[in-house]
């Protein structure tokens, strides 16, 4: 018996081998999703990258040849007056779609979670204009608000861009806190109520809070989706070139450096915004 435990063994356990065997297969996600990343970033690296290019050839030709570094185009950010104020024109249609369409998605996705028919009627109806209108291409939702706007005699401008992007955005809101409230607990409601709060001080109390990170995430939602839309943008602008708009109209004569500043201003308060969230939910955590 001694002999036989001291023995070296000769065979390796079947388990062990086939671990040996596909230890090199764990390396395929990882790969691949490194790859997706970095085909998604490159673009935006390119673009950092040539917002401190020298450029030689004048403006508002840009050569995409490196000619060396300088902040020359970060000094002068407001050189271009029609970008710049077309950059304007879209902080503030951003900003003001994202309300309007945040307050209306959220009161639509409370109304579909909470009621159901008879309460309310044509609650399916609702859901599948909502799905229709993020599943339908953006040219036919441009086509269509121009058709409209043509039809009731609206002038194109800064007020039909306002009702196309809150027109656009509100099914993503209502998804997003719809989405946040499938696992809503009403029984904290029930003894917020039995405890003497009325419905305004169980809202603000208990239900706002607990549904405010869907909220959030649906503005920023909203938010990057107005700033940077263009399609449905080019349709209804009229004499208000947001800066889509504007950028691609600057591409059949040269591009600006100063383009790919507020590019990279864009970007990186973006990545400031993400970094903020990512650091408030660890400390909540």
């Amino acid at each position: 018996m001694t002999a036989v435990a001291s023995a070296p063994a000769t065979r390796e356990a079947p388990g062990h081998a086939r671990r040996r065997r596909r230890r090199w297969t764990r390396f395929i996600l990882p790969t691949y999703s490194w790859l997706i990343i970095a085909y998604l970033v490159f673009p935006i690296a390119v673009m950092i990258v040539y917002s401190f290019n020298r450029i030689t050839t004048g403006l508002p030709q840009v050569s995409f040849a490196w000619n060396g570094s300088t902040l020359k185009w970060y000094e002068q950010w407001n050189g271009v007056p029609g970008l710049t104020s077309s950059f304007w024109l879209s902080i503030r249609l951003a900003l003001l779609s994202t309300a309007a369409s945040t307050i209306l998605g959220t009161l639509l996705a409370l109304a579909l979670v909470r009621y159901r028919p008879p309460q309310l009627r044509g609650k399916g109806f609702l859901e599948q204009v909502m799905f229709l209108n993020i599943a339908a291409p953006e040219i036919v939702l441009g086509a269509s608000l121009l058709g409209l706007f043509v039809t009731i005699n609206v002038a194109r401008g800064f007020i039909t861009l306002v009702l196309a992007h809150i027109a656009f955005s509100i099914a993503y809101v209502a998804i997003t806190v719809r989405a946040r409230m499938a696992g809503f607990d009403r029984s904290l409601e029930e003894a917020a109520t039995d405890l003497g709060a009325n419905s305004w001080v169980t809202f603000r109390k208990i239900t706002f809070p607990l549904i405010l990170p869907g909220i959030l995430a649906g503005a920023l939602m909203a938010f990057a989706l107005s700033i940077d839309d263009f399609v449905t943008s080019n349709f209804v602008s009229g004499s208000a070139v947001p800066f889509p708009v504007w950028v691609y109209g600057a591409t059949r004569i040269g591009i600006p450096p100063q383009v790919f500043v507020f590019g990279t201003a864009i970007f990186t308060v973006g990545i400031l915004c993400a970094i903020a969230s990512v650091v408030v939910g660890r400390k909540k955590a």
